[in-house]
């Protein structure tokens, strides 16, 4: 089977979507399937038309001089479709994977009417709740609504969707779309990449200061990801574990008012802030930290969507506790394989901590517990099995009707 990826971008970037594509695309190529991507002009500048990184063919195209909305985003998705069409014209792919956000799946749609291919349409997040978690847009907004009509508008004529959580299949399937075109392929871990956790790293501990009760945030700085509260919630967690700290690690939006909001606080001494560290560094950061938090605030976005690091916290056995949004509460268990805790709430937040961090005898079963879970149920080399029963089908129902763009067109 041949699939071409349809990214908004991907490697050498790093970030969470980044890295649920290389997993996804490594699974797929170690099942015996031939991939290849071709990424959007938001990908940037590159060197060169196409790249293989990490053993993964990607296909750049020339990102476009900018435009006022909406002419910007028209722009993009034709020069995107362009490249989309030649890379099919090159490749031959049997089916087109595109993945949110919603311009690229309709340059894909647009040459999958062409070529006569099947689409299927990945939904990671919805692109009018994730612009209003990272503070570029308000819900309810003109443009809010006009981006959820097309992502409704795209979905219905995608020959498949997958979604990344329960949480946005439901809200799609509210939306009047047939569960049944909806398959569910949940955030997974690379095990290969996420095995047992190295030791502890005393050098840096003894550097950054951290002599035991660490608390840790490693990620990326958004308003959704609850910093502040955390922040807010030290100085209680002090008082009932005097030897707590917290180490931030990475950077972001909210970065500034973080760093001034800590300096404020009666518990400035023991909030550590790194910055953004070199990706091969990570692991010494998670090895220092004995508990990794979560405290995403609670809105559309974190009650639809999944994250990705709890999941490789959890597959490194580490200790996680989050907020009980509904993202968290598909992943962790409360008292089982993590700690979940009231979201927007900085004294539930000390209070959960400082009751794990006293209870220290059933810390190794719960790691224990967590790691099991990942390899049962979020484990990439078994979740790509979600997506083989629909590329079968689509496939062969695209071979046995040649008026299958005809048909779907409609569908």
């Amino acid at each position: 089977m041949r699939i071409l990826h349809v990214l908004d971008h991907g490697l050498p970037l790093h970030s969470g979507y980044t890295f649920r594509t290389r997993a996804i695309l490594t699974a797929q190529m170690a099942r015996g399937w031939e991939v290849a991507a071709v990424t959007g002009p938001r990908q940037g500048a590159t060197e060169a038309a196409f790249e293989r990184i990490d053993g993964i063919d990607f296909h750049r195209t020339i990102p476009i001089r900018a435009l006022p909305a909406p002419l910007g985003e028209l722009a993009e998705i034709a020069a995107f479709a362009r490249r989309i069409d030649a890379v099919v014209e090159a490749f031959r792919p049997d089916l087109l994977h595109a993945h949110s956000p919603v311009l690229g799946a309709l340059a894909a749609l647009w040459v999958a009417r062409r070529r006569g291919l099947p689409l299927v349409y990945e939904i990671r997040a919805f692109w009018e709740d994730a612009s209003v978690g990272n503070g570029t847009g308000r819900e309810g907004s003109a443009r809010y609504r006009a981006t959820r009509a097309l992502e409704t508008w795209t979905v219905r004529r995608a020959d498949a969707v997958a979604v990344i959580c329960e949480g946005l299949r439901g809200d799609l399937i509210a939306r009047g779309i047939v569960p049944g075109k909806i398959v569910v392929s949940p955030n997974g871990v690379d095990l290969g990449l996420f095995g047992a956790p190295g030791p502890r790293d005393e050098a840096l501990a003894a550097e950054l200061g951290l002599e035991g009760d660490t608390i840790g945030f490693i990620g990326s700085f958004y308003d959704y990801e609850g910093l502040d509260d955390l922040i807010a919630a030290m100085p209680a967690l002090i008082a009932a574990r005097p030897k707590a700290r917290l180490l931030l690690v990475g950077g972001g939006p909210m970065e500034q008012a973080l760093r001034t909001q800590a300096v404020t606080s009666s518990a400035a001494d023991r909030i550590h802030f790194v910055g953004r560290v070199p990706h091969d560094q990570v692991e010494r950061y998670y090895g220092v930290v004995e508990v990794l938090a979560y405290p995403r605030k609670r809105m559309r976005l974190t009650d639809l969507v999944t994250p990705l690091k709890p999941l490789e916290a959890m597959a490194q056995r580490r200790l996680v506790a989050a907020s009980d949004v509904g993202g968290h509460r598909e992943l962790i268990r409360d008292d089982d394989t993590g700690t979940l805790f009231a979201a927007d709430d900085s004294a539930a937040i000390a209070a959960a901590l400082a009751g794990l961090l006293s209870n220290r005898d059933d810390w190794d079963a719960r790691r224990e517990r967590a790691r099991a879970f990942v390899e049962a149920e979020r484990n990439w080399l078994s979740n790509i099995s979600n997506y083989e029963p629909v590329y079968q089908r689509l496939t062969k129902a695209a071979c046995m009707d040649e008026s299958w763009s005809q048909r779907t067109a409609t569908s």
